[in-house]
């Protein structure tokens, strides 16, 4: 039987960046918050301290922060007449684990939504015509608009010290910046990266031909930086181990260098690792949440009442604890008609490669997580799709992210795959290949989502989730029309050879491809296709909030992270300003 626990006034699940602000808002506000954490603690000193931390087979191959698949993992299928199966080993999204989540690991890459993103369907129904939209597209409107969101994003942006340059400062374009952003309230509060040479090249044939390049607005940071928090961070030194790797020098934003802190020093906060959420506790079906129960490293099972549960953990996590809470109606593909596990969506990646004689030195293993110039042209509706057959689009970036020894081997798409022949070839073109990527949106699909699957479970005995996914017709047209974009600057960079990787017909898990995983519980204005309001809030059990990108109805083609760190900012307010003085549904059904 589980161990009852003193009651809190809310309970976190998961203690990544959703969790982490949310520890330091609501504990500094007077409530008794208890952050609930499946893996270990860990911080820049000393976990992840170099010559350790530059480890690239512990951390980039072997996934040494990651999610253990032996404990717990999602099964994969295509299409509802295949059998999923376990995914054994992470491959095409690396899930995070521990202290901080994804937040450690990540490039960095920190991008706005478009205005229209937030209005994705009725924008394109009064542009182009109803009929432009894939009828097996689901895609739709979210309940907040991006005016409503700039104050948000602009708090996230400070707290994680962003560098950049504004192309849109209240509503006047600015020379420099991406001319197509939403308006900004002020600047970047730092300048950005430094250009590498193949960011050069890039940004040179780019605008040649028309476009706007911009600097990546990057959480790397780009000199010293005390945050409004009172944090400082360093400015980064270009290493070039940030995916996959925590920073040393505290010159990467993440939860710990940018808020965890200040939680951890508030009485009214505990953290409790090694706590892994089982499941979220109601009153009964379609009862209010009464806490959670989780099991701790010894197999011990807790019961932690709560007035409030916020689920905090990744996406896709998110969405199983409802399914396996019973919170919410499951999606069913077949009706149409369910909400836990609708819309989920991904991202549609392509990439083109460039290959320099050998006096052309790219020195592609200076870098940073969000070293690069990127043009937006081509991405949401930044262009006439009137004649184009799809929606959506994606950018076209030149990074530098850091060419590691194991993983870096870009070679001309003729060369063998094997042998003595790829060997010379990798030998001959590390230092002297830039690569473009095309990083495209992900419309929400009828036949894709997210349920509990029906043979698997993990350590715990629970279901695993099960995934069912595949590229949309619409979205594999994009992606084709914008990498054929990206080809044409790429012709003109100067290189002696251009190789290009579309989107695979089909959707693989096995090679890497984004950890942007989005949608399954998605916030609208309807309980009957939306699980969680536009505060966060869920429609079935009003105590419950859910954060993270299982909010986004569909993926536009953007890094997440800014956006899922101006909705936490938009929900914590919401929570303390109107939700604990008069506990209800922030928005009528």
């Amino acid at each position: 039987m589980a161990i009852r626990l003193k009651p809190v006034d809310v309970v976190l699940v998961g203690m990544g960046w959703t969790g982490s602000i949310l520890a330091k808002e609501l504990s500094a506000a007077g409530l008794r918050v208890v952050g609930l954490e499946r893996g270990g603690w860990r911080e820049t000193v000393p976990n992840f301290q170099s010559p350790a931390m530059h480890d690239e087979l512990r951390y980039a191959v072997r996934h040494g922060l990651m999610q253990d698949t032996s404990r717990e993992t999602l099964t994969f299928r295509n299409n509802v007449r295949q059998d999923a199966l376990p995914m054994r080993q992470l491959g095409s999204f690396l899930l995070g684990d521990h202290v901080g989540g994804a937040g450690v690991h990540w490039n960095g890459q920190v991008f706005r939504f478009h205005p229209f993103d937030f209005q994705w369907r009725s924008h394109h129904v009064e542009r182009y015509g109803a009929d432009i939209i894939d009828p097996e597209l689901t895609i739709q409107d979210w309940p907040v608009s991006y005016d409503e969101l700039e104050p948000y994003f602009d708090r996230f942006e400070y707290l994680c010290g962003i560098g950049g340059k504004a192309g849109n400062l209240r509503g006047e374009i600015q020379p420099g910046g991406n001319p197509f952003e939403g308006w900004r309230s002020r600047e970047f509060p730092n300048p950005p990266m430094k250009l590498a040479y193949g960011g050069k090249l890039f940004a040179d044939a780019a605008r040649a031909q028309g476009y706007a390049p911009f600097p990546v607005p990057s959480a790397n940071l780009t000199r010293n930086y005390t945050n409004p928090e009172g944090l400082r961070m360093n400015a980064c030194t270009y290493c070039g181990y940030c995916e996959r790797f925590g920073c040393e020098h505290f010159a990467k934003a993440s939860p710990q260098t940018s808020i965890l802190p200040l939680a951890m020093q508030n009485e009214n906060f505990e953290l409790r690792t090694h706590a892994h959420v089982t499941r979220v506790n109601t009153a009964g079906v379609g009862g209010l949440a009464t806490g959670v129960t989780y099991v701790d490293a010894r197999g011990r099972e807790y019961e932690q009442p709560a007035e409030l549960v916020i689920l905090c953990a990744f996406g896709i996590h998110n969405v199983r604890l409802l399914l396996l809470s019973g919170i919410g109606e499951p999606y069913d593909p077949r009706t149409g008609e369910g909400v836990v596990g609708r819309n989920y969506s991904y991202q549609t990646m392509s990439s083109v490669d460039i290959f320099y004689p050998p006096d052309t030195h790219i020195n592609p293993f200076m870098g940073a997580g969000a070293l690069g110039m990127v043009i937006d042209d081509f991405n949401g509706d930044n262009f006439d799709h009137s004649e184009l057959g799809f929606i959506g689009g994606a950018y076209i970036a030149a990074y530098t992210t850091g060419a590691r020894p194991i993983e870096h081997h870009a070679v001309p798409e003729d060369t063998p795959r094997w042998g003595a022949a790829w060997k010379q070839a990798v030998a001959r073109y590390f230092n002297n290949n830039v690569g473009l990527t095309i990083h495209g949106s992900s419309m929400a699909h009828r036949a894709n989502y997210l349920d509990l699957d029906p043979t698997y479970r993990d350590a715990y005995g629970q279901p695993l989730l099960r995934m069912t996914f595949d590229f949309p017709a619409n979205d594999k047209r994009m992606s084709h029309y914008v990498t054929a974009r990206a080809a044409e600057i790429a012709e003109a960079m100067g290189g002696e050879q251009v190789s290009v990787s579309e989107v695979d017909e089909h959707y693989s898990i096995v090679p890497y491809q984004s950890t942007h995983n989005t949608g399954g519980a998605i916030m609208g204005v309807d309980p009957a296709s939306s699980a969680i309001n536009r505060y966060l809030q869920s429609w079935a059990a009003h105590n419950v909030f859910v954060m993270g990108a299982s909010a986004f109805p569909q993926n536009p083609g953007y890094n997440p992270t800014d956006t899922v760190g101006a909705l936490t900012y938009w929900a914590a307010e919401a929570i303390l300003n109107d939700y604990v003085k008069n506990p209800r549904p922030l928005v009528d059904a």
